[in-house]
Parts: C-alpha cells; structure tokens; sequence
C-alpha cells in the first residue's frame, strides 16, 4: 500500500510540475486594447530639430487643428501641409479622426516633422495593427538630426576665420 501512495505522490509531484512550467510558458503577445484616457484622447509626441509637438487624437470627422488654428492658416507651404497629414493618409483615416495639435520651437519645417510623428505616435497607440504600415511609410521614424553647434575659434559651426599668411 506504502507503494501505492508513493506512486500516487510522484504522480502528483509531476503534474505538478508540469502545471508550474506552463505558468511559466510566456503567453503570444495579444492585440493591444483600445485604452482611452481622459476624454477619449489618443496621445502622441513628437520631436524635430528644436521642435516638440504633442498631439490628441479622437475618432471624429476629420478635423485637425494646430496651434488652434486651421492646417491651412498654420502652415502655409503645402510641402509642410503634406507632411503633417501623411501618416493619417497612409493609414486611410484622414477623415475618421479629430486631431489636436500644440506646437513650438523651431521653425515651420521643423514643427510640420514633429506634428508628423506626433500624429504617427497617436495612431499607433489608438491601434497597434496599423504599425506596420506606418513604419513602412516612414512616419514613425524620429529624424535625429539637430544643427551643429558654433565651435570657439571660428565664425560659425564649420566656417572658420580668414587665414592670413602674412
């Protein structure tokens, strides 16, 4: 009989190691929920040169304010125009949402990039199947570079004083 807890011990003991090792199997990623946070924002953030824009995103009509003025008022190249509304293009969603754009430092080029993956950034954390085709795009990509600083000894960061040889 002592054999015949043993055994039903040892039965126990494996199935429960096996139950432990499945706790400890990761679990495939899931789908990202749709979490909102206050007011049903989707939040973004983006940085170009010396220019911070943080953007709001709410399924809407496709209103897109920046600085509280229309896209057009703001920015008045299309060339920057283009560039904020390119990844809500990309993604097919120009007309389903609201966006909320604050903006500053630097200047036009440099806020239009910073609006684009601000936008970018919101969509991907209102829906992370759309990651893809926005890294495809580009648009999700922080572009690093900054102006040079100006260096002691020279007139700029890389222009340098006239050399006189006598």
């Amino acid at each position: 009989m002592a054999d015949a807890q043993e055994n039903v011990a040892g039965e126990k003991l494996s199935v429960d190691v096996a139950v432990s090792e499945k706790k400890k199997a990761p679990k495939p990623a899931a789908p990202a929920a749709k979490v909102e946070s206050k007011g049903g924002y989707w939040w973004g953030t983006g940085r170009r040169k010396s220019s911070v824009a943080r953007v709001r995103i709410k399924p809407g009509q496709g209103k897109l304010l920046i600085n509280k003025k229309e896209l057009g008022d703001y920015f008045a190249r299309q060339q920057d125009q283009n560039a904020v509304v390119a990844p809500l293009q990309a993604v097919n969603a120009a007309k389903s949402f609201d966006v909320f754009i604050n903006v500053k430092g630097g200047g036009t080029t440099g806020q239009s990039g910073a609006a684009r993956l601000g936008i970018a950034r919101a969509l991907r954390n209102y829906d992370n199947s759309l990651v893809h085709t926005l890294r495809e795009g580009g648009h999700l990509t922080r572009d690093a570079r900054m102006v040079e600083r100006k260096k002691p000894g020279q007139r700029g960061a890389r222009r340098r004083f006239q050399f006189s040889k006598r």
